[in-house]
């Protein structure tokens, strides 16, 4: 028989760790008597985190007994205190390997339901002081499992657990925890997972991705000849692999203005072989040594080209005071070789029938101007908006080309805004709109809420058309944006302060008779020397504070996986899962060479 062991609650504070403060709500302790539990969480418990922990679908967390003896014994400790695993209900029974997710329990007065394994966070980590323990909670099958409280009553320690109901499909909480984390996603598991109607949204969500690439729905198909994704892309994005490691050689074929401040630049491989296809969305690097005494610039550039030619274009736009950009409108000519790197990137449009959404503003138009150039390709009967904002008709790139682009769509529609026309713009031509995109512009023209929206341009207008379609209906899961600079942090619970600019470390560890490897992290142009004490990538990066994305920091997660533009890392320890080919996992790696990251 099960037994309700202990209730454990706690309201989130402020930890210090690494030299930060975490807002958690991981130490939980032990109390006397009833506790009410709610739709939310039980009396007197609070989640620190949200967007990893609590809501409906993880409003009680459950660890065993068992489970607590094996890490006893694994850890050799003994000095564990009920809620010392961050959960609500210590049990007797229930153990990982059994329960399913979907089963429904009596306990007390309440009813429960299993929704999904604990979610990996470092956070238990830090309550135990074993960092590694969101991978060991994986790797030894004991994660433990969130419930959502179907009816509201006490529970109390003494209670006896009763079970109601089976889950559907009878996948064991370890099945369903493995099947995300751990190698070997099969395909009937993925479907059976998606046929348990109390697993969790996010978990149905990662679950649906895995299957979608097993049935090799990756992308638009347009670029052909792409191998399929590696990864996990239940966890993070996926593309395929690059083409070639590191940077090759291109010769610059044709230079053309694309309208004030913008131009593009078409490259083709030096022996003339075709070029391996890009997929519509991506892009490439490029490194650049416009002074002689400096580090090589690494910069980021959109493909605008035809998806899938023989040679690739990008569109730069040059910055007043921008290092790499005018390095390429002044000093660079037709015949000039530059060091390229493979076709990469996650944005890439989904080969789908539901209307799409390319939302840019200046040269943001480059990455959706080749899924344009795809769609049209194709004569894709899907709808598709195209929606571009800038200041003029001058500053108006690829206007003609846009225009021919849409009239091979039958389903095709403009809505460009200029914010300052100038006289001789005309309205309802050149233009659709005087003054900028918006929340009203947009709710007034009704976009389809099926449709997948497409984003590129600075930061406050792809937050504020992100907002907009939000507002008219679109999920977050179908708004995709690509950033050109560096990419918003995920710290999460750590209290951020103010945003500094990427920089090299404060304290820089003696290196002794030889240099170590250099670590250039491309979006922020910075290029730093490697040394062991500085720990991870990650740990590097922070110190750096170069914007990082992490979550478990034991390689379970992927959320900190990078691309690796050039060079190799190792692991310690080796993740559970290796990331796709190309990227690396930041959070347990170490450079034995000289690295490129995109971060």
């Amino acid at each position: 028989m099960a037994t309700l062991i202990s209730v454990n609650v706690g309201m989130p504070k402020d930890v210090a760790w690494h030299g930060t403060t975490v807002h958690t709500g991981v130490w939980k302790q032990s109390v006397a008597g009833p506790v009410t539990a709610r739709r939310l969480n039980l009396d007197g418990d609070g989640q620190g985190d949200l967007a990893g922990h609590g809501g409906e679908q993880r409003a009680v967390l459950v660890y065993q007994l068992d489970s607590y003896r094996h890490w006893q014994r694994h850890l050799r400790r003994d000095d564990f205190v009920h809620g010392q695993f961050g959960e609500n209900l210590t049990v007797e029974g229930l153990p990982d390997d059994e329960v399913c997710v979907g089963d429904r329990y009596r306990i007390g007065e309440a009813v429960f339901e299993v929704t999904q394994p604990r979610v990996t966070c470092y956070r238990v980590g830090l309550r135990l002081g074993e960092p590694q323990m969101a991978a060991l909670l994986v790797s030894h099958h004991r994660p433990g499992f969130y419930m959502r409280v179907l009816t509201e009553g006490r529970v109390q320690a003494g209670d006896e657990i009763v079970k109601l109901a089976s889950g559907p499909e009878a996948m064991t909480v370890a099945e369903i925890d493995a099947l995300l984390y751990l190698p070997g996603h099969a395909k009937d598991s993925l479907e059976r997972a998606l046929r348990i109607p109390a697993l969790s949204p996010g978990w149905q969500g990662s679950f649906q991705a895995m299957l979608d690439d097993a049935d090799g729905d990756s992308g638009d198909g347009s670029g052909g000849g792409s191998a399929a994704p590696s990864g996990n892309s239940g966890l993070t994005a996926t593309a395929p692999p690059p083409a070639w490691r590191g940077f090759a050689p291109q010769q610059i074929v044709d230079i053309e203005p694309e309208s004030v401040g913008i131009f593009s630049l078409t490259l083709a491989s030096v022996d003339r072989k075709p070029l391996p296809a890009a997929l519509p969305g991506q892009y490439i690097a490029i490194r650049l040594q416009p002074d002689q005494h400096d580090s090589p610039v690494i910069r980021n550039y959109s493909l605008s080209g035809q998806p899938g030619a023989e040679t690739y274009r990008i569109s730069v736009k040059q910055e007043p005071h921008g290092a790499a950009s005018t390095y390429l409108r002044q000093r660079v000519k037709v015949g000039d070789v530059l060091d390229v790197a493979a076709p990469r990137g996650t944005f890439l449009l989904k080969d789908t029938d539901t209307p799409v959404l390319l939302l840019s503003a200046g040269v943001g138009a480059t990455p959706v101007l080749a899924m344009l150039k795809a769609l049209a390709a194709r004569r894709s009967p899907r709808t598709v908006w195209w929606l571009h904002a800038a200041r003029d008709g001058e500053h108006h790139p690829f206007a003609d080309e846009v225009h021919t682009l849409l009239g091979q769509l039958p389903a095709g529609r403009s809505f460009v805004a200029y914010s300052a026309p100038l006289a001789t713009d005309r309205l309802g031509v050149d233009y659709a709109f005087a003054g900028r995109f918006g929340p009203e512009r947009i709710r007034d023209l009704k976009p389809p809420q099926d449709a997948d929206a497409y984003l590129c341009g600075p930061d406050a207008f792809m937050k504020d058309m992100t907002a907009a379609l939000q507002a008219c209906g679109l999920s977050s899961a179908r708004i995709h944006t690509e950033i050109f600079g560096a990419t918003s942090a995920i710290t999460p619970g750590v209290a951020t302060g103010p945003t500094r600019a990427p920089h090299q470390p404060a304290r820089v560890p003696d290196a002794g008779p030889a240099p170590g490897p250099t670590v250039s992290f491309a979006r922020s142009g910075l290029t730093v020397p490697w040394h062991p004490a500085y720990g991870t990538l990650l740990d590097l990066a922070e110190a750096c504070d170069v914007p990082v994305r992490w979550s478990c920091r034991t390689g379970v997660c992927h959320t900190c996986e990078t691309a690796l533009v050039t060079g190799r890392v190792a692991y310690a320890p080796e993740p559970l899962e290796p990331p796709a080919e190309g990227s690396a996992l930041i959070c347990c790696s170490t450079p034995p060479d000289d690295i490129v990251l995109d971060m």
